[in-house]
């Protein structure tokens, strides 16, 4: 429904201007409007100060009684700088105003807006969107008996609707969208008797959708999709008889799916999508008029209707994401002659039809995704010339693609064949000669898990995704990559993990500058990362895994800047890690580098990876102390990055592909994606590492796994520990810790797996839910008794009074203290300088009272 007079025509001849003359008042409160309005778009440049404002932009008079009828005032809404009017204080001075239009304008700081317009007691239509209003005072009378027309939307209330907007006995046209109104609605009574158009969509109501709604008789058009809208649809609507569009999706509507189509005989549109309906699809009926329906995402059972073949009007129809099963034949699309848009995908239905069949429709949507087609091609696809979004994926087909049917796939825009079993080569998709423009070629072709084989295909310049993923393709990426070497392309989205590609990478990167995912992992791909991979400025995601791939870390990613994730785990690649790694990066989330042969000691810089969640070393030969500075991993510290979870998302059309990582825990591999924002580990395990765990470690609150495990690494496990509650699996086997197992792991409630065997750990194991639950494997190679262990204490292995009890670095931090302090009292500047000068064993004492002190104010120091 757009703005408008919904069909009143004002009177041509009272409309004219030509021969008016602005009356006095009105003229100077319009000309006080234009001296006081911030109008950087210079909006209101024919409003001359001192000529007739009737024949300004905007201002309508009436030329008989010469008054100010129609007033509007309409911002460009792509500008980047608003008109603003800071009061409206000029607006009663307009008594005959009939039309105020005010769009796009700022009028945040008119706090006094609706009082004023209050002031206009001719008022017909009134048009407030997009305005910045955010508050609105009550009335306790209102002077809106003429309003026929309301548009408030596109503001930030933050409050429910006033309830004389639900009487206004006039009004005709009501729009309260997108402006952040809360629920509820009144429950009555209301007094909107001439209400024939009612937008309410994108807002928070949450509340029961109102009965009274349908019993308004003239009501034609109803849009409240996305305003948390709860509970059944009223049995009862008999009374809407002329509703022609209504839009109740993306709600929490449940319950029986009643018959409107049957009772709403003019119902052209209706929208039900992303709800909680269930039970099965009432028969439709023979409607004449029903043209667009959308019944997809909710929880509709019994098999397909057959009334919907019936719906000659129908051209667009939704019911994917449902419980829908049994047989679906020719007969479901009898009368569908208008079809144009047919999405049922999700289901758990089996199309059944004749070889020959020729479906009725020539259709642009073909969405049928997890339907059971096979095992033949559906040859009835070769029928459609007006094919744009084909989805047959995951639908039972074998054998090889149709000839026929790679000649379609340059005009489909969106083409799906995933999780089938087709077999062959995929040839080069190209455009035909003759076409050209943006609106030409593929956007999104999905092959990913079949069977298909050969060289990769060369692809046209216009496609954004592609899936080529869990196929037998082999050989190299050469010729897929360096063909169009002076041609620019468009993909965002290349996914070839999961086939047999070998050779090296080739080094002609340049003509892919828009690639935002590249993954290439789980192939036989060998030698370094070339150096065009620097032009990928624009890559959030990279992923290697599994190759053979070698040398150095790869300088090329440096202009990565943009970078989320990079997986190199697996390879053979070697070295000192580069300082600039923790610098480069400022949203770098995932950062898996196992199993290489990366060595030298762990560079501090790493440090500066402020919202790293997922940190994998391990495997590798790296040496020396794990970084003191590891607390500020915030990201470990809060439980999750600052990166939205939206950027994490990087589908594009109807590809849904969100990062994912692959994480060591609790002793196996899993794959994080949906819940990969929740979840953080650190792994430096089967290295080379020595000295302490920094007590720092302790910081890192929301850690959920770590492992430091088949290291070189002494001295005792941090007391802190239990500050670290979201812990849910530590290993520390296979190293040097000594000293007693700290009480305060008792206090670890969602520790799920613990591993600290083959240490020389002594002493009792705390007494807690969880640590007599594990295998006494966990605790096997140490000095410890109690349970689980079947070594029992001795009356001199009591649980030690842990309240006093310090970290070993505590300790020597305090006596190292009062030495220091001792040394200052008793000798002067010089005395100590030259002590620490000449006396070797002092100085490395000091020094390592300065180490230790250093290492307690980093676990002690707020994260900024």
């Amino acid at each position: 429904m757009g703005k408008g007079d919904n069909g009143q025509k004002l009177d041509n001849e009272r409309r004219r201007h030509f021969f008016c003359i602005c009356r006095e008042s009105e003229q100077r409160a319009l000309e006080s409007l234009k001296k006081e309005v911030d109008d950087p778009s210079d909006l209101l440049s024919s409003w001359v100060v001192g000529k007739d404002c009737c024949k300004w932009e905007g201002v309508v008079c009436d030329h008989l009684t010469r008054h100010v009828i129609e007033l509007h005032i309409i911002s460009d809404w792509e500008e980047s700088s608003y008109v603003r009017i800071n009061s409206l204080e000029w607006l009663p001075s307009l008594l005959s105003l009939e039309h105020l239009e005010i769009h796009y304008v700022d009028l945040s700081s008119a706090t006094n807006w609706l009082q004023v317009i209050n002031m206009l007691p001719s008022l017909v239509r009134l048009y407030l969107s997009n305005c910045g209003l955010h508050h609105m005072t009550p009335l306790l009378h209102h002077n809106f008996s003429s309003l026929e027309t309301l548009d408030l939307s596109e503001n930030n209330f933050n409050s429910p609707v006033p309830n004389w907007v639900f009487n206004l006995a006039s009004l005709v046209y009501l729009d309260l969208s997108s402006s952040n109104f809360t629920g509820p609605f009144p429950d009555g009574p209301v007094n909107l008797t001439s209400l024939t158009a009612f937008m309410a969509y994108y807002n928070s109501f949450n509340c029961l959708l109102p009965k009274w709604l349908f019993d308004l008789s003239n009501l034609e058009y109803i849009d409240l999709h996305g305003s948390g809208l709860e509970g059944a649809i009223p049995s009862k609507s008999e009374n809407i008889t002329k509703l022609k569009f209504l839009d109740l999706s993306h709600n929490m509507l449940s319950g029986k799916f009643t018959n409107l189509i049957v009772k709403l005989k003019k119902l052209g549109y209706l929208g039900l999508s992303n709800n909680l309906f269930d039970g099965e699809v009432s028969e439709m009926g023979n409607s004449s008029s029903l043209s667009h329906l959308y019944l997809d995402h909710n929880k509709l059972t019994g098999t397909f209707p057959k009334s919907l073949g019936k719906l000659s009007a129908l051209e667009d129809f939704s019911i994917s994401h449902n419980r829908l099963e049994g047989v679906v034949t020719e007969s479901h699309f009898s009368e569908l002659t208008q079809l144009t848009d047919f999405s049922a995908s999700r289901n758990n239905l089996t199309l059944k039809v004749s070889e020959n069949w020729i479906p009725p429709f020539q259709a642009m949507y073909i969405v049928i995704g997890g339907w059971n087609i096979g095992p033949l091609f559906p040859m009835w696809l070769r029928t459609q010339k007006m094919m744009m979004y084909v989805d047959i994926s995951d639908g039972g087909i074998q054998g090889e693609v149709p000839a026929w049917f790679w000649n379609l796939a340059s005009q489909i825009r969106l083409l799906n064949l995933s999780h089938n079993q087709f077999v062959g080569e995929v040839p080069n998709i190209s455009i035909p000669s003759g076409l050209v423009g943006n609106e030409v070629g593929p956007w999104s072709i999905d092959l990913n898990s079949n069977k298909f084989s050969g060289p990769l295909p060369l692809i046209p310049t216009t496609v954004v995704e592609l899936d080529l993923s869990y196929n037998s393709f082999s050989k190299g990426l050469s010729n897929f990559l360096c063909e169009g070497k002076n041609e620019s392309y468009k993909l965002v989205i290349l996914n070839l993990g999961e086939n047999y590609l070998s050779e090296e990478i080739p080094d002609c990167w340049m003509n892919w500058p828009n690639l935002t995912v590249l993954i290439l992992r789980d192939n036989n791909l060998i030698g370094g990362i070339p150096g065009s991979m620097k032009v990928l400025s624009n890559l959030k995601s990279l992923d290697f895994r599994r190759n053979r791939l070698n040398g150095p870390f790869p300088s090329s990613l440096g202009n990565c800047t943009k970078l989320h994730k990079i997986d190199l785990a697996e390879n053979e690649f070697v070295g000192k890690l580069p300082s600039w790694l923790g610098l480069r990066f400022p949203t770098l989330v995932v950062l898996i580098l196992r199993s290489n042969k990366f060595d030298g000691e762990l560079p501090q810089e790493l440090c500066h990876l402020k919202d790293l969640q997922i940190l994998d070393l391990a495997n590798n030969t790296f040496i020396g102390i794990i970084p003191r500075c590891i607390s500020n991993f915030s990201a470990m510290v809060k439980g999750k990055a600052e990166v939205e979870y939206y950027e994490l998302n990087y589908a594009h059309y109807w590809a849904f592909l969100i990062e994912s990582a692959m994480v060591m825990t609790k002793g196996n591999m899993y794959q994080y994606d949906t819940i990969l924002k929740l979840f953080t580990s650190m792994d430096m395990s089967s290295n080379y590492l020595s000295g302490h765990i920094p007590i720092s470690l302790t910081r890192l609150e929301g850690l959920r796994s770590f492992n430091f495990s088949k290291n070189n690494l002494t001295g005792g496990i941090p007391n802190g520990i239990g500050d670290m509650k979201a812990l849910e699996s530590v290993d520390l086997s296979e190293n040097q810790f000594y000293g007693q197992i700290p009480q305060s792991f008792s206090s670890l409630f969602t520790l799920s797996y613990l591993n600290l065997s083959d240490n020389n750990l002594s002493g009792m194991i705390p007494l807690s839910t969880q640590l007599q639950s594990f295998d006494p494997t966990s605790f096997q190679g140490n000095k410890l008794c109690g349970l689980p262990l079947l070594v029992n204490c001795s009356s001199g292995g009591k649980t030690p009074n842990h309240e006093y009890e310090k970290d070993e670095n505590d300790k020597d931090e305090v006596d190292w203290f009062y030495i220091s302090m001792a040394i200052g009292f008793s000798l002067s500047f010089w005395g100590v300088c030259g002590s620490l000068l000449f006396k070797r064993s002092w100085r490395h004492a000091y020094f390592r009272f300065l180490d230790c002190s250093w290492e307690w104010l980093l676990a002690k120091a707020p994260i900024c």
